[in-house]
């Protein structure tokens, strides 16, 4: 149950940036497809460790390209 609670939160977090993750998009590349810079991805990742109370390392942050790379790291992180 606890994971649900994290997916849903990092959803909403996503929602709020504008990124939607239905089907193929979740893969989508934050600074090629999405055209997002890299303030934009740091306060992203920002608020999805605020949201799910998890703390990614400053050098896994540095390689994040996508949405779904993302995600796999916070409930990793668990």
């Amino acid at each position: 149950m606890k994971r649900v609670t994290t997916y849903r939160k990092i959803i909403e977090v996503f929602r709020l940036y504008g990124i939607n993750l239905a089907g193929k998009r979740k893969f989508d590349h934050f600074y090629r497809d999405l055209k997002m810079d890299r303030v934009f991805v740091n306060g992203l990742v920002f608020d999805l460790e605020l949201a799910t109370l998890k703390e990614l390392n400053e050098d896994e942050v540095f390689t994040l390209e996508a949405p779904a790379q993302v995600i796999r790291k916070l409930v990793e992180a668990a």
